[in-house]
């Protein structure tokens, strides 16, 4: 079994200990380090080389955002999760725009912050629900203010994967997927996979994102 290295930045010590406490009872987890800030993340990360870093958003010295811009940079093969208590517009895009593979609320429940490492570890693409909402809203926004450009994709999406493509845009997992379309999860993940490379897509929101720029959903 692979273990999942990661490296848990917030600035409440608290939160950090609670946090390690849950993900020390991961078999496929491993705390590998602390920090307080942004800036000790960095030099953590550039130290300890983790999967994944669990990413407080306001913080001194250095916050949430602006480490994962800087992360992006000098550790891209680390894979940022934000993990915070504010679930506003600006945070959200600024967060994924900075490259923040996923966005998580404090209040998510335990074994969905433990899902969203892995599911991060292998680089896709976690959202809080009221997050996935406000992405889908913008992303709507976008299309009807913006004169989209004819393009064309070389390998078409099948009618199926077109189905499938407009639910992941709308914030649906794998499974929630596979119950509204009578699929098997392990199903619908072989056909987002395909998605993805049609797409060139590096994760569920890019390929989302392109989708939208290919006026197919």
């Amino acid at each position: 079994m692979n273990t999942i290295r990661v490296i848990l930045v917030d600035d409440q010590p608290v939160f950090r200990t609670g946090l390690r406490t849950l993900l020390s009872m991961q078999p496929d987890i491993e705390v590998v380090g602390e920090a307080s800030n942004g800036a000790e993340a960095l030099a953590c990360t550039m130290n300890l080389d983790p999967e994944v870093i669990l990413m407080d958003v306001q913080m001194p010295v250095l916050d949430g955002v602006q480490a994962t811009a800087a992360l992006q940079e000098q550790a891209p093969t680390s894979r940022v999760l934000l993990l915070t208590t504010f679930d506003d517009d600006a945070y959200v895009f600024r967060g994924l725009q900075a490259g923040a593979v996923g966005y998580l609320l404090k209040d998510a429940e335990p074994d969905d912050i433990v899902k969203a490492i892995r599911a991060a570890a292998q680089g896709a693409s976690v959202l809080h629900p009221s997050v996935a909402s406000k992405v889908v809203a913008e992303l709507n926004r976008l299309a009807s203010t913006v004169v989209p450009q004819p393009k064309m994709l070389s390998i078409p999406l099948s009618e199926r994967e077109i189905e499938i493509i407009r639910l992941v845009a709308s914030g649906n997992s794998n499974r929630e997927i596979a119950v509204a379309l009578n699929l098997t999860e392990g199903t619908v993940k072989n056909y987002v996979r395909m998605i993805m490379t049609k797409l060139a897509a590096r994760d569920r929101a890019h390929a989302a994102v392109t989708a939208k720029d290919y006026g197919i959903i």
